[in-house]
């Protein structure tokens, strides 16, 4: 028999907490395995996983819509040998900050996909890296933005990304913790995180189209056309949400989050 397809409703409440989950410092994969996992749900899908990252990288498009002109053009002028302004060079710091999580993804995707995508991974890293996250976010210096980042911040931010192929790291919270860790402040942290997230994002979406295009499985594109609307909008209120909580609460909350679903975890499966 073929694997049964997830409902409607599966489909928006997996879309929405991707959307909320992939920009807050929570691990939107943690929690992608946990929903399904916890509500016996099936397995959603190459189309919808797709269309999960059209709708979030919609999302970081839209909001950052009044900066990535500045920031192509740019980096246009600088491969014409025209100098690097503030925005070209953070444009090359998104590129370059790129290469690493793709290259490793591609490595140990067999890996990721396989022995990592556990509870026990899941609910360790939750706690381990929310710990990190409370760590930076009570340490750091907060002296720039992300304009004001030096080549040294930019790799260390990059390589710590990589972390993320972990389930329950957070791709958001890593790159945020670092950061931090390397004098942003918080709001800059989580700007220069957006960002790095879409060419990511980009990838990761095209490499699941690509892999859908290569199965003669049925796939229903109405559903995926809702799973990226879904996604979008809450990615939308997630990233605002993120930024206007930061300026008045911090780390701490995620961090609560995340030591609380650690235990949660804990305790349900051990």
């Amino acid at each position: 028999m073929p694997p049964a397809e997830p409902s409607l409703l599966q489909v928006i409440v997996l879309a929405v907490v991707q959307g909320i989950t992939e920009f807050l410092p929570i691990s939107s994969s943690a929690h992608l395995i946990l929903v399904p996992e916890l509500l016996g749900w099936p397995d959603q899908g190459l189309a919808f996983d797709g269309a999960m990252h059209v709708g979030t990288l919609t999302a970081v498009l839209w909001y950052f819509r009044r900066d990535l002109w500045p920031m192509t053009r740019d980096f246009g002028r600088s491969l014409r040998g025209h100098g690097l302004t503030p925005d070209g060079r953070l444009a090359w710091a998104i590129l370059l900050g790129t290469l690493p999580t793709a290259v490793a993804g591609l490595l140990l995707h067999d890996v990721v996909e396989g022995p990592l995508r556990r509870v026990e991974v899941i609910a360790a890293t939750t706690i381990i890296f929310g710990l990190l996250l409370l760590l930076a976010d009570r340490t750091a210096r907060q002296t720039r933005d992300e304009y004001g980042f030096r080549w040294r911040d930019a790799a260390i931010i990059a390589l710590a990304q990589v972390l993320a192929l972990v389930p329950g790291t957070s791709r958001s919270g890593i790159t945020m913790t670092a950061g931090l860790m390397v004098g942003l402040t918080r709001t800059g942290a989580a700007r220069f995180s957006f960002l790095l997230s879409i060419p990511i994002t980009a990838l990761a979406g095209g490499y699941e189209i690509l892999r859908l295009a290569q199965t003669d499985a049925p796939q229903r594109l109405d559903t995926a056309l809702i799973a990226a609307v879904a996604a979008a909008i809450s990615s939308y209120l997630s990233i605002v949400f993120l930024i206007r909580l930061l300026q008045s609460r911090g780390m701490t909350p995620f961090v609560v989050y995340r030591l609380l679903l650690g235990g949660y975890l804990i305790a349900m499966f051990y």
